[in-house]
């Protein structure tokens, strides 16, 4: 009740509050699915008055829609929406009424014409201005070696993300670093979600709802990343029966329990995986796979009345392996997130507002070395408050709320980075956003908004953000830009390709990392089921950390400032027909980072250094094609990617610690590499085809038995993970997998 009046106290003080004309009706919803209770997103909703003009709108990620300013009087109220049966209801609206509807859609075919609303929220299923909506249907089409799909497998095919490889949990977008990501799960934080073996995350797609991915330019709702956004929601529990989903297969195998509460408004929702890829899959791959890993998820979600929902949801991973194959003593690298969090959604009755608050608690634990006696380790705990609201006009929309962030970073780094002094330090982190939604014209939208933070040391810092489109058919053009900052950095060595221990720590005071954004983008759709789309992009940054350039990189080095900047262009072809779905996307990626050090003059003669950083893949390129033959569905996926850069070395040398009275002629010393100027050379090129076939019984009226078969690196090119200079060896990425797996929904 608390939550609940201070959240509708805080609307009505609010200068900002767009409310319904003097006299006007409102009518808004939301709408669900009959079969499992899920929210259904982009069904189009029309209030037809008795001379037949039309107004409308799509409803959300939780079903929602509304139509504000409506003239007293019968209207007709149609919802439709593909796959279901069309609703139509007669409304009669007094003045100053807000008529409050919640009904559900059955599933299934009706004939006639759809209804379409133009409609201008994000998060619709079209990508634009770096925005991508990604939905389990998407994800599924992807081989895998599983037979349930993962985001990270479909993040894999966009042509700006780069991964390291089949294992490693590291996703570098458009030149950004991995701790550059914000990634949230339900509004909770996740600092490391993506699991060691790269074809799993925390994100399976049997608990997703959708997952907007910002590849850059992110809205004004975003703080504390300069890089990307990945913003994942997940599905509520099924409120009309239970059901039971369980998966097995070599890599991992899954159980997932939902049913209702109380049926109709209270549900659950538990999920579990776990990795049995060191006790099955290394028997038939023929080379050690050292991997364990798992996620546990759970989600309670309650219908208070119509305009009250709740929600609390918790997740806990797990990681341990050793990414090093061929040395002597490999370092084992081990990690747990773990978050709680709630969601409190409201809609007043009386006001053209959705609200919703965000509360989380989220801690990252990660170690290298022995268990029990790490090398080093790294945490990160605190908690996340956020309150977003929504006022909707009738050409326009302002997005607007406030949040409390406090980190906690600690590190203990055994001597890894010589010129920082590592303490346990809490950032907080407080501010607030606005960001207005204009229709401009019929074809126009602008939004521009605005982030202004408060950092402590740090002072106050103002973001500024903007977004605007221009819809003309079949034909659609976009530009989005703004400035983005971090409070947080995560440090890393680059150096070495399987180094992927991060150690979070704070910005230095007067040096908070910062990134420019601007992209340019164009749709154009020539047929309903043809797509072509083209998007530029631009990030400048300045005030990273990265390690400095030394002749010993195995165990201790600086931290120095860099800057960088990163260019690019995605192009994608897209046929969606009813039996085939296809894409080819292109991308043309170039990252440079730029570094002073005073001991460059030593090594080569100069003060700075210019150089692509390990991540910079130039050139990728990814085709995915999805096929109905008769009751199978055959998916391919062939990826081609640039080499990445490397660092060669210019020869070997002894070094001798003198640390004491040495006699040199007697003390061997240790062998030091002496390196050439940074990552300078270039791997080979990198790709790789994947296959499934999936296969789908149905045993009774509502169980289903799926099985899967595939092939992973289905002509076994032998792709290069790392090399070890001190050796010429080299890791490879995984050989040619066989997969299987068995689904049993019931």
């Amino acid at each position: 009740m608390c939550l609940r009046a201070g959240l509708a106290c805080l609307v009505l003080s609010s200068c900002w509050v767009i409310s319904a004309g003097a006299q006007d009706a409102t009518v808004r919803g939301f709408i669900t699915d009959a079969s499992d209770g899920q929210p259904l997103q982009g069904v189009n909703v029309a209030v037809i008055d008795q001379t037949g003009i039309l107004r409308g709108d799509v409803t959300d990620d939780d079903g929602f829609f509304i139509v504000v300013r409506l003239a007293p009087g019968q209207y007709t109220l149609r919802a439709s929406f593909i796959g279901y049966v069309t609703v139509t209801d007669t409304l009669v609206l007094e003045p100053d009424d807000t008529h409050r509807v919640r009904f559900s859609m059955e599933p299934g075919i009706e004939m006639g014409e759809e209804i379409l609303i133009e409609a201008d929220r994000e998060g619709g299923a079209t990508a634009a201005a770096g925005l991508q909506t990604v939905r389990p249907r998407d994800i599924d089409m992807v081989p895998t070696t599983d037979v349930s799909g993962d985001l990270v497998s479909y993040l894999a095919t966009m042509p700006g993300v780069v991964s390291i490889g089949d294992r490693g949990g590291q996703v570098f977008i458009r030149g950004g670093e991995p701790s550059h990501n914000l990634s949230l799960l339900d509004g909770m934080y996740l600092y490391q979600p993506f699991h060691i073996l790269g074809f799993y995350s925390a994100f399976s797609s049997d608990i997703l709802r959708n997952a907007d991915i910002y590849a850059g330019a992110f809205s004004s709702k975003f703080s504390g990343r300069m890089s990307s956004v990945i913003d994942v929601h997940t599905r509520n529990g099924n409120s009309q029966e239970m059901r039971r989903t369980i998966s097995l297969a070599p890599f991992v195998s899954m159980g997932l329990l939902e049913g209702p509460i109380k049926k109709g408004t209270m549900s659950f929702l538990l999920s579990a995986r776990a990795s049995t890829i060191e006790r099955v899959a290394t028997r038939y791959i023929g080379q050690p796979l050292p991997y364990t890993f798992g996620d546990f998820f759970g989600k309670l979600h309650t219908i208070i009345s119509d305009s009250h929902q709740f929600s609390v949801s918790a997740i806990r991973t797990y990681d341990r392996g050793t990414l090093e194959q061929n040395v002597a003593n490999p370092e084992q690298i081990r990690w747990n997130n773990t978050a709680y969090g709630l969601r409190y959604l409201i809609a007043p009755p009386t006001l053209p507002i959705l609200g919703e608050v965000l509360f989380s608690v989220s801690e990252l634990l990660m170690e290298l070395g022995p268990v029990g006696e790490p090398v080093r380790s790294t945490a990160i705990d605190g908690f996340n408050l956020a309150v977003n609201v929504t006022n909707f006009g009738r050409r326009t929309q302002v997005d607007w709320g406030f949040f409390l962030r406090a980190p906690r970073l600690d590190a203990e780094l055994g001597g890894l980075y010589q010129n920082l002094a590592f303490t346990s330090d809490r950032i907080l982190s407080t501010g607030a956003y606005f960001e207005p939604e204009v229709g401009l014209t019929e074809q126009i939208d602008l939004r521009a908004g605005v982030v202004v933070q408060f950092l402590g040391d740090q002072g106050v810092h103002a973001e500024p953000r903007l977004r605007m489109m221009y819809d003309r058919g079949s034909h659609e053009f976009s530009i989005a830009g703004g400035i983005y900052r971090q409070e947080a950095v995560g440090l890393n060595d680059r150096r070495d390709a399987t180094n992927i221990f991060t150690a979070w720590a704070g910005s230095p005071t007067g040096n908070l990392p910062r990134a420019i954004h601007a992209l340019v983008g164009y749709q154009f759709a020539p047929r309903p089921w043809l797509r072509v789309s083209a998007e530029s992009f631009y990030k400048r940054l300045s005030s990273l950390f990265v390690s400095e350039w030394t002749a010993f990189p195995r165990f201790t080095t600086n931290l120095q400032e860099a800057s960088g900047r990163v260019l690019g262009m995605d192009l994608r072809i897209e046929v969606q027909k009813p039996r085939l779905y296809a894409f080819v996307n292109y991308g043309l990626s170039s990252v440079e980072y730029r570094a002073m050090q005073e001991t460059l003059p030593v090594w080569f003669g100069t003060d700075e250094v210019r150089y692509r950083p390990p991540h910079d893949r130039r050139h990728q390129l990814n085709a995915l094609a999805s096929i109905a033959l008769g009751k199978f569905d055959v998916s391919f996926r062939w990826n081609v990617g640039s080499g990445l850069p490397y660092s060669q070395i210019r020869g070997f040398d002894g070094f001798v610690l003198m640390d004491g009275p040495t006699d040199v002629r007697h003390e061997p010393g240790q062998a030091r590499v002496i390196y050439d100027q940074p990552y300078r050379g270039v791997l080979p090129t990198y790709h790789r085809l994947d296959i499934s076939v999936e296969r789908q019984f149905q045993y009774r009226d509502d169980s289903f038995i799926t099985l899967q078969a595939g092939l992973i690196n289905a002509y076994d090119q032998a792709n290069v993970f790392a090399l070890d200079i001190f050796t010429a060896r080299r890791n490879d990425q995984l050989p040619l997998v066989p997969t299987a797996g068995i689904k049993f929904e019931f």
